[in-house]
């Protein structure tokens, strides 16, 4: 019987992309300098600060889907 499944997986950012984190320690506007597989190079737009962190933001759906799925990848 089909369920409400929230699907998570990563979002391949894109140079020159305008992102708002809204909570924790990175909270606020950013713009993306550099993404390759598994970092990203985020730089303020009011103080020039880039950092270089790991993959951290996911993108979310929710769709209606068997779940558990039988033909489970892991």
């Amino acid at each position: 019987m089909p369920d409400k499944v929230l699907v998570f997986g990563p979002y391949k950012f894109k140079p020159g992309q305008k992102i708002y984190i809204n909570g924790g320690k990175r909270k606020g506007d950013w713009e993306i300098v550099d993404y390759d597989e598994g970092k990203v190079t985020l730089q303020c737009p009011v103080s020039g600060i880039k950092l270089t962190v790991n993959q951290f933001c996911f993108f979310v759906d929710e769709v209606v889907q068997e779940w558990p799925q039988k033909n489970e990848e892991k």
